[in-house]
């Protein structure tokens, strides 16, 4: 029986906020969105074009989200990594583990950076090239 990997949940504290934030700054798009789940939580499925991954926000007014720092994080890949983190500077976004001469150090070594969304999750992003 093959077994596919369908989603991830986490918890945010505004579920519009994060929902927009995801789309503009990751790529996502909004799926589908239920106000009100059987156990009462907020949803939003999301997903970006081309992957068969979700990610699931979850809300509701009774849960404070709080986790330990560096417990949980997402990644996406891009195409070009140094296009996309200008269009994230440009929206004057923080980029995490940026060094100030990171286009010299991403044409020697590793590319990759760190964002953080609205609830203090990271996203990392890697190139679609680097493994």
């Amino acid at each position: 029986m093959p077994v596919t990997f369908d989603h991830t949940r986490i918890r945010v504290s505004d579920l519009d906020k994060s929902i927009h934030w995801y789309c503009e700054t990751c790529g996502f798009e909004l799926l589908r969105r239920t106000d009100r789940s059987p156990s009462g939580n907020q949803l939003a499925h999301l997903q970006i074009p081309g992957s068969s991954h979700k990610l699931e926000l979850t809300y509701s007014a009774a849960y404070t989200v709080k986790f330990p720092e560096d417990l949980v994080h997402t990644c996406i890949r891009v195409d070009n990594i140094t296009t996309y983190c200008e269009m994230l500077e440009a929206l004057d976004l923080k980029i995490d583990l940026w060094p100030s001469d990171w286009r010299e150090r991403f044409a020697k070594s590793k590319k990759m950076a760190f964002i953080t969304d609205p609830d203090g999750y990271e996203v990392e992003i890697l190139e679609h090239s680097e493994s």
